[in-house]
């Protein structure tokens, strides 16, 4: 392995760990982001954004071009890896990815939250083959096709309403009879012909015929009556997972694997931070990130001089 250092190392390279790195190297220390994929994280996976200040309306992987063009702007450096643990050596810490350890006074997690799965039979046997967590990824391949979306929150309901302008038919699956989506969303997806809705019904496996996805098992659960739904496609928005395995010998989350912060992202070790959708909180959205990055960012820097 090869051995580095830098000031402040983010692990994550979504909305907020690119302000962090923005905030951190302008207060002229030497910053480094480290993530397994390309910068933006869940941005790149979103169509349009119209809750973000300053634009009407934006395209998810614009939105994260602007933010990275920024974040690198004072120097941050942008490195791919994937992080498999974190020591803590008091005044420093060594961040151990699969190619590299290296050294940094303060670290920020923002390494995000993965789909949540559903854990039914079919599901992974016809994962890419109609099973998907990606409207803006797989959408076009449903083209004048029946899909359904499983979930009743943002996600569900926003990549729906993408769905929409692409599949034939769009079927919402939702466990409840009313949906958590902000009001908003629920009015545009209510208001569209193409979006229909089956209520107080969970989908017990998914059907294929061993090549690609045929339709949906279903059962109401009120009056536990069983049925099939035909579709092409099925699309999966039922939570989110924390990405904290390797950060969960530190003692830093709670039992669910969210990591807990004050207001000042701040954890229970001194020198290591967490923003974004990593922390446990209530709303996780573009615009809390960014104002979580900053903080850590400016509280990166007031940390190493009071360790000087």
């Amino acid at each position: 392995m090869t051995e580095k250092s830098y000031d402040v190392v983010i692990i994550g390279a979504g909305p907020s760990g690119m302000t962090a790195a923005l905030y951190a190297s302008r207060a002229n220390l030497s910053v480094a982001m480290i993530d397994r994929g390309i910068y933006g994280g869940q941005l790149n996976n979103t169509a349009e954004i119209e809750n973000y200040p300053g634009y009407k309306s934006i395209k998810g992987p614009d939105l994260a071009q602007n933010i990275y063009d920024g974040s690198v702007n004072f120097g941050a450096e942008y490195v791919y890896g994937s992080v498999e643990a974190i020591k803590d050596n008091g005044a420093t810490k060594t961040v151990i990815t699969d190619s590299d350890e290296i050294e940094a006074k303060v670290v920020i997690i923002g390494s995000g939250s993965d789909y949540k799965k559903l854990g039914v039979p079919g599901e992974e046997e016809y994962g890419g083959r109609g099973v998907s967590y990606c409207a803006v990824c797989d959408g076009a391949f449903f083209k004048n096709r029946d899909v359904v979306v499983i979930g009743g929150g943002d996600s569900a309901i926003e990549e729906g309403i993408y769905l929409s302008k692409i599949a034939n038919n769009v079927n919402v699956i939702h466990r409840r009879d009313q949906l958590r989506a902000q009001k908003v969303s629920q009015d545009q997806a209510f208001a569209n012909d193409k979006m229909h809705f089956t209520w107080d019904t969970n989908v017990v496996e998914v059907l294929g015929d061993e090549n690609k996805v045929t339709g949906v098992r279903v059962v109401n659960n009120k009056t536990n009556e069983e049925s099939i739904i035909e579709t092409s496609g099925v699309f999966i928005y039922v939570g989110l997972l924390p990405m904290t395995k390797p950060f969960l010998d530190l003692g830093i989350t709670d039992q669910d694997g969210w990591i807990v912060t004050n207001d000042k992202m701040e954890t229970k070790i001194p020198g290591i931070y967490a923003i974004g959708d990593v922390r446990k909180k209530d709303l996780r959205q573009i615009t809390t990130a960014v104002g979580e990055g900053g903080v850590a960012g400016q509280q990166a820097f007031k940390y190493i001089e009071s360790i000087k």
